[in-house]
């Protein structure tokens, strides 16, 4: 992923960023339950069997006659049925048409699983703390200026990259402040004390906290912004923060450097 290149000049308010490149159920169908019944199978003589047998036949001229059985000189008695013993249980054969026999548990699908619920999409964020540097600020969505710049926030706010991930998405999320104002110190002035294992709480409009915990921290010439490094390909969500640090330059009225931190998702 690539991202906004970040120069701030903090006393005059402006930070220049270049932007490399912007980033960024259904349920199962119910299945019905069929009840089979049980029934007397019934053999039938395949149909293309008899439609050979009947084509052969046809194909004899007439001779296929001879080979059938000679009827009978009398009509056969008919078998008549033993009347029942009494105590012999008398069965009727319409009750197994109308008693259908409950299926076979085997034979019952199994009832569809309900999908789980996914987890919602975090808000934009409202506010950042940090407890190691005492930092609580409100966060502001920031973007691109028309020429290219990123919005930089208000003294004494924080401002997200709303073009990048929210806190708490898949990818690096961006929150920059201003170190310092003609006022005295601002929101980040203390981010370069940050050390590997510190916490970095960021709550949505929400009210939801995503948990980061910081890895390392870096200052690089603004001429030299990492961009690959902080706009990393990620498969979780990840964070960082950006100041202004190192040396100021008194013409130019900014700083010569950026503090840059890193933190991976903790929860």
């Amino acid at each position: 992923m690539s991202g906004p290149t970040s120069t701030y000049a903090e006393h005059d308010g402006q930070v220049v960023v270049e932007t490399a490149s912007q980033a960024q159920a259904s349920g199962e169908g119910e299945h019905p339950v069929t009840t089979q019944r049980r029934t007397r199978r019934r053999w039938r003589l395949p149909f293309t069997l008899v439609g050979v047998g009947l084509a052969a036949g046809l194909l004899a001229g007439g001779a296929w006659w001879a080979f059938a059985p000679a009827p009978p000189e009398e009509p056969a008695e008919p078998v008549v049925a033993e009347e029942p013993v009494e105590g012999d249980e008398v069965v009727p054969a319409q009750r197994f048409a109308e008693a259908p026999s409950a299926p076979d548990e085997e034979l019952v699908p199994d009832a569809p699983n309900e999908p789980a619920d996914a987890a919602p999409a975090p808000a934009s964020p409202a506010r950042v703390a940090i407890p190691a540097i005492d930092v609580d600020a409100e966060v502001v969505d920031v973007g691109l200026l028309p020429d290219g710049a990123m919005e930089v926030p208000d003294f004494g706010l924080a401002g997200w990259y709303e073009l990048g991930p929210k806190p708490g998405e898949v990818g690096p999320a961006v929150i920059a402040a201003h170190v310092d104002s003609r006022d005295g110190p601002d929101v980040f002035f203390r981010l370069d004390e940050l050390e590997a294992g510190d916490e970095i709480h960021v709550e949505d409009a929400d009210g939801r906290v995503e948990t980061f915990t910081v890895t390392s921290s870096e200052l690089t010439p603004k001429d030299e912004l990492p961009t690959e490094r902080i706009w990393s390909s990620e498969d979780a969500p990840v964070l960082r923060l950006i100041t202004c640090g190192g040396e100021f330059d008194r013409s130019a009225r900014s700083y010569l450097s950026n503090t840059i931190v890193y933190a991976d998702h903790a929860g």
